[in-house]
């Protein structure tokens, strides 16, 4: 490690002490309600019935609404009112540092990531998880073993097609994963179908390094990784896919608009002038709802050889301290992940489940749930690993600047650059601002 890289870890794991430190220093001297910490309000929250507290997300509508559904349950048992307060996600990161810079926490927040301004503020959920079955591998728990946050549900990438256009067009598709096409006879299937149908476009997909994850590692791509000295190395499968993909970008197959101008790949699709697009388990929920001039269909990804999905937490659940309301916000979580709640939160919302174990009856597409799944369940170790090492950063409070895989892939997509720079300027950076695993 050079020396300016380990300096410039260690402001930023200096930056990051002093701000919890302030936090923390700021909740304990917030007044009666706050003072002493966790146990005592814990303490003082006995009871709650026709108390209120406050749970900040995103997104919680546009998926069935099944944080507000559970609310609404779980007020009729305890009376303890959970005000959902569901922020556009872009604001949601903002929103949570301000509050905590001003001692206005929330009691508990539906969240992307652990953030260093509030890290050393949050309820160690541990009891909670030792209560309940739930995919630990997708937890933030630090190296004391503090659960941090607790994953809400699953996502991962995958496929969908406009079926009315590939059954129009006369065009088979697979169904199983038994069957998946591969990346070759996908896009010949999919350029036919653009033909016979006259769809404008061929395939979109999503602006984004989590789907571009699973692309590459359906070509044998091992991602990006750091080795024993902190330098961050990727194997040569890495450069075939990105060359693949861009050999799809061409304004004709794909609209450059979504990658280079940030264009949305989700209301393209529903204009059912794209045949195919590749986004994720999220969208089920929406696509039932908002799909009505076509027929869609979820089928497996396409592998070049590897059967592979990209999948991590959608989200994850945190607990404030210093609020005066921990006992409560916990009492909801506990209460939440129970087998017979948390199921009925799956169902509403179309989650693919963060807890093993339970029979999930989805009430539309289960076929599509299903699949997703079983690629889950299929994927390689890899896909693990990865998801594992950005978990370990974040909770070392490391973050980039920006998303420099994505960032300078974009570069390479507009012809700023060649492969060869385009993956040894993604090393430098990751090399530079994260350095080896915490």
């Amino acid at each position: 490690m050079t020396r300016s890289h380990a300096g410039r870890r260690k402001v930023l794991a200096a930056t990051a002490a002093a701000l919890a430190l302030s936090l923390v220093a700021a909740c304990s001297s917030g007044g009666d309600d706050t003072d002493g910490g966790s146990s005592d309000g814990a303490s003082s929250s006995g009871g709650g019935a026709g108390e209120t507290i406050q749970f900040f997300l995103s997104g919680d509508a546009n998926q069935g609404g099944g944080f507000a559904h559970m609310a609404e349950k779980y007020k009729e048992e305890t009376g303890v009112t959970v005000e959902i307060v569901d922020l556009a996600n872009a604001d949601l990161p903002t929103k949570l540092k301000n509050a905590a810079q001003a001692n206005d926490l929330p009691a508990l927040a539906r969240v992307g990531g652990v953030d260093p301004v509030w890290i050393n503020a949050t309820v160690d959920l541990a009891e909670v998880a030792e209560s309940s079955d739930i995919k630990m591998d997708l937890a933030a728990v630090d190296p004391d073993g503090k659960v941090l946050s607790l994953p809400t549900d699953v996502t991962a990438v995958g496929m969908f097609i406009n079926k009315t256009a590939f059954d129009a067009a006369g065009v088979a598709f697979p169904t199983t994963l038994d069957d998946a096409w591969t990346w070759d006879e996908y896009v010949a299937a999919v350029k036919e179908v653009q033909d016979k149908a006259d769809k404008s476009y061929g395939m979109v997909v999503d602006r984004s390094s989590h789907r571009l994850k699973a692309f590459l590692f359906e070509f044998g791509s091992e991602w990006f990784q750091p080795n024993a000295d902190g330098e961050w190395e990727t194997n040569d499968e890495t450069k075939t896919a990105f060359e693949y993909f861009k050999s799809l970008n061409d304004d004709s197959f794909m609209p450059r608009s979504v990658w280079l101008s940030d264009g949305d790949g989700n209301a393209l699709f529903k204009s059912g002038d794209v045949v195919s697009y590749m986004s994720g388990s999220w969208q089920i929920a929406d696509f039932s709802t908002n799909i009505t001039d076509f027929e869609w269909a979820s089928v497996p990804l396409p592998k070049q050889p590897v059967e592979a999905t990209n999948y991590g937490n959608a989200a994850n659940i945190v607990v404030f301290d210093g609020t005066g309301e921990e006992q409560l916000a916990t009492d909801f979580v506990t209460w939440l992940y129970q087998p017979e709640n948390y199921t009925e939160l799956a169902e509403t919302s179309g989650f693919l489940p963060a807890v093993n174990g339970l029979d999930i009856t989805y009430a539309s597409n289960p076929e599509a749930f299903a699949l997703y799944n079983e690629s889950i369940e299929r994927s390689p170790e890899v896909v693990g690993k990865i998801k594992a090492n950005d978990l370990a950063y974040e909770v070392a409070g490391l973050a980039t600047e920006g998303d420099p895989v994505r960032d300078e892939f974009i570069k390479y997509l507009n012809d700023e650059q060649d492969v060869d720079t385009t993956i040894a300027n993604i090393i430098a950076q990751l090399t530079d601002q994260l350095g080896p695993l915490p």
